[in-house]
């Protein structure tokens, strides 16, 4: 059998025999369930070095085609080589395993290689995306018959609603004469704990950084609904021409939700554009007891969500969600080249390049749909609802514990805390010291651990700055993750501590 790659047979031809095809794909197989089936014994971050993999799979562009023994070696080599977002430990940023099924459903995906720029270009993967947009509105009761798009991210989906929300407030002409034609510069509203890609869309969407105004939260880390009223009126009267509120689903550092229905209530009352980032925290509607959080999403004109996120859907798939379809089209709907006129009509004229800025786009749609389809909603509800049910009892363990501080009180599934060692436990009435140096010195300590932690291998934890106070920050959205994971990351946090503690 031949083993080099490439069938000898016709060196112009790129196909491989059938014998050559089956070996390929058993090896690949089997390579993938072995994954699956170890990752929850594998370090979570390897043993490495920048460098490290190239060194062991080689760096060189060959000109002929390398054994399929090799190179099944190499990406093994590149597995061990990986952090792993699957293993059950893995609590950093906002990064959930991929369930074999929606794998084994970006293999088909790709083996198609459907570009889903419009119906005729993918029949089938623009009716199945439609239905999966549809799926998703009514998941995280926005609604039942949404409109959008898949994109490749939460960033990616909220520029785009950001250009949606500038032209149905601003008017289209400004596609064709820019930004320099504008009367007054136009604000849009969030709350400091917002995403980067908020402040970073305005930025590429050239309407400035400075005009993001960014609101203090009260003491729950929600956007402050008085000061959001205060400051749109303050620029009205400067005669500047806020357009777009974004509310927030689940922020990044600690989860909090924003109050959406009373943002819902100032957007209406100033005629702005409601924009809701649930890229980490939407599905988290799906959770019976989280549901009251979410009242007023359905009153938002756009929405994005990360089915990659907490969907457990493979990279990648974000979603924007609307409202309004013919205001999206508006944004984007003008057509100039001949390449893509549409000749068809009804369903068979639909188009993605009319809602979003991407022509060529891959088949993100079928992973989501048969992970749903696979597992049903139920049981991706439950596993959702028990990520958040670990936060609450991670949350429960280190308020218990005499050697953590909880540093915000989860409000999904993140946990935020910092490990404070007995001798700097201090007063009277049990508090901390308050003192700079005191707090410069927990938060030197803590970054330290998070560091030894990380390359530890055993468990993986990321940061946020939580009032000046540098907090561990444990993100749970794994469906492998159980109680004595949790526990276990806190003894590993301990361990940790201890190689450093007596220094202080």
């Amino acid at each position: 059998m031949n083993t080099t790659g490439h069938s000898s047979a016709r060196l112009s031809s790129l196909d491989i025999s059938p014998e050559e095809l089956r070996e390929l794909s058993s090896r690949v197989n089997e390579l993938v369930l072995e994954y699956f089936s170890e990752v929850s014994q594998l370090p979570v971050f390897p043993e490495t070095f920048g460098g490290d993999t190239l060194e062991q799979v080689g760096s060189t562009l060959p000109a002929e085609g390398e054994p399929v023994d090799q190179l099944i070696n190499h990406c093994r080599t590149i597995i061990n080589k990986s952090r792993h977002n699957g293993h059950p430990r893995f609590f950093g940023y906002v990064a959930s395993p991929a369930t074999p099924a929606g794998a084994f459903a970006d293999l088909i995906a790709s083996a198609l290689n459907a570009n889903v720029t419009s119906w005729r270009s993918g029949p089938a993967a623009t009716e199945i995306e439609r239905t999966v947009v549809r799926w998703l509105g009514s998941l995280i009761g926005y609604d039942k018959e949404a409109r959008g798009l898949l994109t490749s991210g939460g960033s990616m989906a909220n520029m785009t609603a950001l250009l949606i929300a500038h032209r149905a407030k601003a008017g289209n002409s400004t596609s064709r004469k820019g930004l320099w034609q504008t009367d007054a510069p136009m604000t849009l509203y969030a709350s400091a704990q917002v995403h980067l890609s908020i402040p970073k869309a305005a930025d590429m969407l050239g309407f400035g950084r400075d005009q993001v105004r960014l609101i203090a939260c009260d003491d729950q880390f929600r956007l402050n609904v008085k000061l959001l009223r205060e400051h749109i009126a303050a620029d009205l009267q400067a005669g500047l021409k806020p357009f777009c509120i974004v509310g927030s689903a689940g922020t990044t550092n600690t989860g909090a939700v924003d109050p959406l229905f009373e943002i819902a209530g100032v957007a209406k009352e100033f005629e702005l554009w409601f924009h809701v980032d649930g890229a980490y925290g939407a599905p988290a509607a799906l959770d019976g007891t989280k549901r009251p959080l979410f009242v007023g999403l359905e009153r938002a004109d756009s929405v994005s969500l990360d089915p990659h996120k907490w969907l457990y859907a493979p990279l990648d798939c974000g979603c924007l969600l609307f409202r309004d379809e013919a205001r999206a089209r508006a944004a984007f709907g003008e057509e100039d080249a001949d390449y893509i006129k549409v000749l068809e009509e009804a369903d068979e004229a639909f188009a993605f390049w009319n809602y979003g800025p991407e022509l060529s786009r891959r088949f993100r749609a079928l992973k989501i749909w048969l992970t749903l389809r696979y597992y049903g909603t139920r049981r991706i509800a439950a596993a959702i609802t028990e990520d958040n049910a670990l936060a609450a009892y991670l949350a429960e363990l280190v308020e218990g514990a005499e050697d953590f501080e909880l540093l915000s009180q989860p409000q999904l599934s993140i946990c935020c805390f910092r490990y404070v060692p007995p001798a700097m436990r201090l007063s009277s009435d049990g508090g901390l010291h308050k003192g700079e140096a005191i707090e410069g010195e927990l938060n030197k300590l803590n970054e330290k651990i998070m560091y030894l932690v990380q390359r530890g291998g055993r468990a993986y934890l990321s940061s946020a700055t939580i009032q000046g106070k540098f907090a561990l920050r444990a993100c749970i959205t794994n469906f492998r993750t159980t109680r004595a994971d949790i526990e276990q990351t806190l003894e590993i946090v301990r361990q940790a501590a201890r190689q450093f503690e007596f220094g202080i």
